[in-house]
């Protein structure tokens, strides 16, 4: 991997700490008041949008256009359908609630930077 390369995982990783803190926050608060799968699902929205932003702007360098925008909301669908099928299973295997995200962060995150990378370079 050249230095740019290098840089632009650095900035992703900025990037994707801040939206997993973000939807690990929203998940915590509201895990209790509307179960697992809602409150993962809110999670996800609130820095999905935070994420798409800081994504294009700061990681990748690249202008937000349909295409990006619909590449990227294509790989977090994917992401996200990954995500709760992790949550549960972490669940399923006796992890509690609260520390389920963690391994499931653990899964999903490296499956996301190659789909977020794949659709958000410049096309060739």
């Amino acid at each position: 991997m050249d230095s740019g390369g290098l840089r632009e995982a650095f900035r992703f990783v900025l990037v994707g700490l801040a939206a997993t803190a973000i939807q690990y926050a929203v998940y915590l608060l509201l895990m209790r008041v509307c179960g697992i799968s809602a409150a993962l699902t809110i999670g996800y929205i609130v820095s999905l949008v935070f994420n798409f932003l800081m994504t294009t702007y700061f990681t990748f360098g690249v202008r937000p256009t349909r295409r990006k925008a619909g590449g990227f909301v294509f790989a977090h669908l994917v992401n996200y359908v990954l995500q709760l099928v992790c949550l549960h299973f972490f669940v399923w295997t006796g992890i509690p609630k609260g520390l389920a995200p963690i391994p499931m962060y653990a899964v999903c995150v490296p499956v996301n930077f190659f789909l977020v990378r794949y659709f958000m370079r410049p096309a060739a």
